[in-house]
């Protein structure tokens, strides 16, 4: 079993903390330690996961490479000329990765939190079992879902085959049917209510011959990469004949409907850290935040924050106050209350960036 972790993006809904040149996985948000490092803390030193360092290898845009690099010494790093999205990513993976074709690649976001990591790591290796062959299909892609806990927009949905589910290895395992792309409000209210939907949180495991074999098959991206990869110009070129798309939309929504795929629930208390309200609710403060755009006229009142850099450096101020900003920030409404917990979160992030 190896892990490919995915540390790209631009981080913009959590403006003004992350941006284009510190993304969100290399930030300290939920305590000493970034987001990448503590996902790979929870994957590795555990006997019940069998995953060393070597294990290991990152995904990122190059200007990203040296982040990783000074957080995470010694691991393997492949370097994207620039963000193409999950598709490219896993298939230079899976390609350049010099690992056995019938090993299992587990595939993670480097930015999610996971609270009960222990149950987490018995997801994983029941997932890498379920990865050989599971429902009668030889060596499937397993995608782990997230239980549905409300009317989400946010996120995309698994729909699997309820009638066909069983339990294997332990966890509650389905055929999946179709991936349904982030609804609309009334049609996120319509999925709360049907059995075994769940989200998409992005994680996969499947064998190495089965990845590059669906890659094959539903997309052009073992040729080109495989072709013109060889060298760093040769990766730039094939990656600017590349459109940015999702494992999702380029491989598994095919592969679901071709009855390959395998779709495992699991509850272990996730969260993609994908908005401001995420991580208020995550750090343990209150309130809901968005981000406001530059001219984007707002209002604070008295029980907000504002999260703002003002000569380059983060500062938290309350309202009330008439918003007309000049560069992205934060507004976290009914925030005030919980203070303390924004001002650590941002002392946290200011402490990283005056080291880095």
């Amino acid at each position: 079993m190896y892990v490919v972790i995915l540390a790209g993006g631009g981080g913009t809904r959590l403006w003004p903390l992350s941006r284009p040149e510190t993304p969100k996985p290399f930030l300290p948000l939920l305590g000493d330690r970034s987001l990448l490092q503590r996902t790979v803390d929870r994957i590795t030193g555990h006997p019940e996961l069998p995953i060393d360092p070597d294990d290991i290898c990152v995904v990122t845009d190059r200007r990203y490479a040296q982040l990783v690099r000074d957080q995470l010494p010694g691991i393997r790093i492949l370097g994207e000329p620039s963000g193409r999205n999950t598709a490219a990513a896993i298939a230079l993976a899976a390609i350049h990765l010099e690992r056995p074709d019938d090993e299992v690649m587990i595939v993670l976001p480097a930015d999610h939190l996971i609270e009960r990591e222990d149950q987490f790591r018995g997801v994983l290796v029941a997932a890498a079992s379920l990865a050989e062959s599971a429902f009668d299909i030889e060596s499937p892609l397993v995608t782990l879902g997230i239980r549905v806990t409300r009317p989400a927009t946010e996120y995309g949905y698994l729909m699997p085959d309820i009638d066909a589910g069983a339990t294997l290895h332990g966890l509650r395992a389905y055929p999946l049917r179709a991936f349904e792309e982030k609804p609309n409000q009334g049609r996120a209210q319509a999925l709360l209510a049907e059995p075994g939907v769940a989200w998409n949180a992005g994680i996969f495991a499947w064998r190495r011959r089965a990845i590059v074999d669906a890659l094959t098959r539903y997309t052009g991206l073992t040729t080109l990469l495989g072709s013109f990869a060889s060298s760093e110009a040769g990766l730039a070129a094939a990656y600017d004949q590349l459109r940015p798309v999702s494992i999702d939309h380029a491989v598994m929504e095919g592969a679901a409907s071709d009855r390959r795929v395998v779709m495992v629930g699991m509850d272990v208390g996730w969260d993609d850290l994908g908005s401001w309200t995420a991580l208020l609710h995550a750090i343990g403060g209150l309130g809901t935040g968005s981000v406001i755009q530059p001219s984007e006229p707002a209002e604070a009142i008295g029980d907000d924050l504002i999260v703002e850099r003002i000569d380059g450096r983060l500062v938290v101020t309350p309202g009330p106050r008439g918003i007309l900003a000049s560069s992205p920030l934060a507004l976290l409404r009914g925030a005030a209350s919980g203070r303390a917990a924004v001002e650590a979160l941002i002392d946290r992030v200011t402490s990283w960036e005056d080291r880095s």
